[in-house]
């Protein structure tokens, strides 16, 4: 039963590690889930699998020319993963989303590249830790003292548009502070007296109220255009 626990138990342990993950991934909706998560796992596993039995593949090569070195294979899974990480990574307008889920498709390669070497004492108690970092503390990371920031843009008619402190007043209300505020004058084709635009980057303490705000932007006859993008979902 040595290659049982030479290769099945490795592969075996990888999948379910990535499938755990993977499934966390899945049930957030994220852009890797359940399959990519496996995948990568038991790809780091399988390739340093072969690092590590490298002479049986080598076929009748001289030992004393093979050198073994499944770092060297490690180094190469974890450069490489990178670039499958990058793809998730994305940028929507000032924000940046995909950071958490490249980081967890990182160290579902490098468990998947413990389990092949197997060093499965290391390899499982990562899988935990993993896994409870990305959902038990998930509720810590919401409840955690934290300043919130929004990108917040309004067009109001330029004959009823608000001035700079009223607008300040406004966002106080819902407990956002703002530091400079852009201001525009700008006529389109469709309204010849033209608009108003304020932009600004907001930051406040506690869950955004960001609800409420876009709720009060649609019922105020004088905003014609309005966009609220928080910095963090």
């Amino acid at each position: 039963m040595e290659w049982f626990a030479a290769y099945v138990l490795p592969v075996a342990g990888a999948v379910v590690a990535g499938g755990l993950i993977g499934f966390e991934r899945e049930y957030r909706g994220r852009p890797a889930g359940f399959r990519t998560h496996i995948l990568v796992s038991l790809a780091s596993a399988l390739l340093m699998l072969a690092a590590v039995h490298q002479l049986e593949w080598m076929g009748d090569v001289s030992t004393e020319v093979v050198r073994i070195d499944p770092v060297r294979m490690a180094h190469g899974i974890l450069t490489g993963i990178g670039f499958l990480c990058g793809g998730v990574i994305f940028r929507h307008g000032l924000s940046v989303h995909g950071l958490t889920t490249a980081a967890s498709l990182w160290i579902t390669s490098a468990l998947g590249t413990l389990y092949g070497v197997g060093f499965y004492g290391l390899a499982i108690g990562g899988t935990a830790v993993t896994i409870l970092v990305l959902g038990v503390l998930r509720w810590a990371d919401r409840h955690m003292p934290q300043l919130n920031i929004i990108d917040v843009r309004v067009c109001y008619r330029r004959a009823e548009a608000l001035d700079e402190s009223a607008f300040r007043d406004l966002m106080g209300e819902f407990g956002l502070h703002a530091g400079a505020i852009s201001q525009r004058l700008w006529a389109g084709a469709e309204d010849r007296l033209g608009r108003v635009e304020y932009s600004a980057t907001l930051h406040g303490s506690g869950q955004l109220k960001v609800e409420r705000l876009a709720k009060r932007l649609r019922d105020d006859p004088q905003v014609v255009e309005y966009r609220l993008a928080p910095r963090k979902d």
